[in-house]
């Protein structure tokens, strides 16, 4: 996707999905350099982002990343925030895998992420030390 966003390395996620704010703190354990900022899809700024790359605000089926001025989806979102992990590089060379491949397993997961991993109620609150790096 080559839609441009203001600002740089902000993951969206789904504030109420139970995997996906699992997945935002191991991001946010792993990420030594900062680098990342999270926005939960259900925030104003997660619902301006949502909007303006085509995702459904009310009805999210991905996650999202703005990285080095682009914005990323489904399993490119995933190996782009991990392969700038320290010890997660390695992630690069899934890329190889065809598109298609990756993100129809992406997309067995999304479907299913809430039956699987439960919901909760109202959106994920993150920690005091992760406060700051959340925009909303």
């Amino acid at each position: 996707m080559t839609t441009q966003w203001p600002d740089d390395d902000v993951i969206l996620y789904d504030g109420v999905c139970i995997f996906c704010s699992r997945w935002i703190r191991f991001v946010a354990t792993r990420d030594v350099e900062r680098r990342f900022r999270f926005t939960a899809i259900q925030s104003g700024y997660g619902i301006r982002l949502a909007q303006a790359f085509g995702i459904d605000p009310a009805d999210p089926d991905t996650n999202a990343v703005v990285h080095g001025g682009r914005t990323y989806v489904r399993s490119d979102a995933a190996l782009t925030v991990l392969s700038h992990l320290p010890g997660w590089r390695w992630t690069r060379a899934l890329f190889a895998v065809p598109k298609p491949l990756r993100d129809a397993v992406y997309n067995v997961v999304a479907r299913n992420r809430y039956r699987i991993f439960g919901k909760y109620e109202a959106c994920f609150v993150p920690d005091q030390a992760m406060k700051a790096r959340v925009m909303e």
